[in-house]
């Protein structure tokens, strides 16, 4: 386990820990988890602001003594910011205000 998958490892773990033959459903989370969180949270301004907050939490050194729980999340938060705001960009929203980037793909009678 690494810094990487170690977060979805421990969501998996909310829900019980594998048995010994069993398989560890965490690999399955590592790209399922934050694409199902961009689905359901898709904005470009609200995903934009998670993407760049884990941005910042990889780049800034003080990060990790700042906010030291949140900084183990930051490669978590980076997947589930950019699935967001791609996701936001498919919806045409930004904080929830509906854009017309793509125009309609419904004819009006």
């Amino acid at each position: 386990m690494n810094s990487f998958t170690a977060p979805f490892q421990e969501i998996i773990n909310t829900y019980g820990v594998p048995r010994y033959q069993e398989v560890n459903p965490a690999l399955f989370a590592i790209p399922i988890f934050p694409f199902l969180f961009g689905v359901m949270f898709g904005d470009i301004g609200h995903g934009g602001l998670v993407l760049a907050g884990a941005l910042w939490l990889i780049w800034s050194k003080e990060a990790k003594q700042l906010l030291p729980d949140v900084y183990n999340l930051r490669y978590l938060l980076l997947l589930m910011g950019s699935f967001a705001f791609y996701s936001g960009w498919i919806y045409n929203e930004f904080f929830s205000i509906p854009l017309n980037v793509f125009g309609s793909c419904y004819g009006h009678a």
